[in-house]
């Protein structure tokens, strides 16, 4: 079992990486690497420090001690979270956030100019030239033919690409993502795998998750978290294998799932 340490070819390095609030260490002492382009899953138990992890590399969380090196910027814990995304770390969280009372293709125009106004973001000029770009990532999430329609008529599945949508109009390098398949069925879950992986010949792609099988069908590389530590690393087969793993994760009913 291969554990992976900060490499020079790495996206994003996470170094000696701890998180403390009220003398509970939510993540302790945790280093692991992004590569880019690929998809690497963080699985675990609930309180294993996951989320936690994913709120230091956007900033949302400061660790009392450690450091997150990004490729081409170095340490990023200096900057604030706006800036963090400038540089091209985009997070997802698990409830969308969308304009439910806006178009589909408005609330792309929206996430073009995040920086104006929205009744500016849909009126500017600048806007109807980015037409084209809007309509190739809605045809990448598969939401080209309802660019018309209101967020609010979406299902479940279709308003959580909406929003991985609304975050690829800023060409992240490194999406992150907090369960983007809770509350899916099994063809929504499966049409998501599908836009990872074709969102990883773009930028790198971090995400928490539970659900083994989404894992399993279309992980690069994992992280496995146990109280806030890693407990082992590798490719989807290896960690499903590793006894340690089946006994404080995956349970006995689910070893050979």
């Amino acid at each position: 079992m291969k554990n992976i340490k900060g490499t020079g070819d790495a996206l994003l390095n996470l170094r000696n990486i701890s998180v403390e609030f009220d003398g509970f260490k939510a993540v302790n002492n945790v280093e692991t690497s992004i590569a880019p382009n690929q998809i690497h899953f963080f699985i675990g138990p609930n309180g294993a420090g996951k989320t936690t992890l994913l709120d230091v590399i956007c900033g949302k969380t400061k660790p009392s001690a450690g450091e997150v090196e990004y490729a081409g910027v170095g340490n990023i814990l200096k900057l604030k979270e706006f800036e963090i995304v400038k540089q091209g770390i985009c997070r997802k969280f698990q409830v969308p956030s969308t304009f439910i009372n806006l178009s589909v293709f408005d609330n792309m125009r929206i996430a073009l100019n995040r920086d104006k106004s929205v009744l500016g973001s849909i009126f500017g000029r600048r806007l109807y030239q980015d037409t084209r770009k809007i309509h190739d990532i809605l045809h990448m999430v598969g939401l080209d033919h309802k660019s018309k329609v209101k967020a609010r008529s979406l299902s479940h599945g279709e308003k959580q690409w909406l929003e991985i949508a609304m975050l690829l109009v800023e060409e992240p390098k490194l999406l992150l993502l907090d369960e983007p398949v809770a509350g899916m069925g099994q063809a929504e879950t499966e049409k998501t795998a599908g836009i990872l992986e074709e969102i990883k010949d773009h930028c790198a792609v971090a995400v928490v998750e539970h659900d083994m099988n989404f894992v399993k069908s279309i992980a690069d590389e994992v992280t496995v978290m146990h109280e806030g530590a890693i407990l082992t690393e590798g490719s989807a087969e290896d960690v499903m294998k590793n006894a340690k793993v089946q006994e404080v994760y995956l349970g006995r009913g689910e070893k050979d799932a």
